[in-house]
């Protein structure tokens, strides 16, 4: 477990790319079920262990994930969730630069349960639910380019389908546009940093996640100054 924060009520996970966060239909072991696991032989706990899952990143993307140790915290970051007091920043690699270095984005995301695939729309549907992100373009290398995203909303694979529909898909992402697949199976997509006030003591919690064990990534982080 990469662990990066940890307290009584939450901890925080750097999660890898192909871990899933929550039981799926393809039966592999959830990250919740791993760490319940860890914290019950860190901590020798007899019985059930309470870990709640708070949030949820998809499976090929890596980096921070929030989980509550108790029952209090778990439904005071349900609510600051919702009502948008979590502050997520993410880092995404594409092949392509925007036409503006930096922009909100505003669409309409209407998914297919069926193929587990969303599309971006740019005016109101009745089906749809909007989605709102901010980027700025931060770093470029010969071939590729640093993103720096701020979730406004919460979206199923909302990065990943607002970045494609103006023409800038993550880098190993398929489903969305890329040319080419990672070798790991992930995309070039981090959960780079979380910024809340903590939901039982009211301090100020500020978390990084590490630049991946990549050339690529560090070269883009190192020019964009990480």
């Amino acid at each position: 477990m990469d662990i990066l924060y940890e307290d009584n009520h939450i901890i925080i996970v750097n999660k890898a790319p192909g871990e899933i966060v929550q039981g799926d239909k393809t039966g592999d072991e959830p990250l919740v079920e791993t760490l319940r696991s860890w914290l019950k032989e860190k901590y020798n706990k007899p019985g059930n262990v309470f870990c709640g899952v708070v949030h949820r990143l998809d499976r090929p993307v890596g980096g921070l994930v929030v989980f509550a140790k108790t029952s209090k915290a778990l439904t005071r970051l349900n609510d600051m969730f919702r009502k948008g007091e979590v502050h997520k920043t993410y880092w995404a690699i594409s092949r392509n630069a925007p036409a503006e270095p930096q922009a909100e984005l505003h669409h309409w995301i209407t998914t297919v349960e069926r193929t587990n695939k969303s599309t971006a729309h740019n005016r109101p549907r009745p089906d749809g639910k909007e989605a709102r992100l901010r980027y700025r373009h931060i770093a470029s290398s010969e071939r590729y380019h640093l993103l720096e995203v701020e979730l406004l909303t919460g979206r199923k694979h909302q990065i990943r389908v607002q970045l494609s529909a103006i023409g800038c898909p993550i880098k190993g992402d398929l489903k969305y546009g890329d040319k080419r697949s990672n070798p790991d199976g992930s995309i070039s997509l981090l959960a780079r940093h979380i910024e809340f006030v903590h939901p039982v003591s009211g301090k100020e919690i500020s978390v990084t996640a590490p630049l991946p064990d990549d050339p690529l990534w560090k070269a883009l982080g190192s020019a964009a100054g990480a």
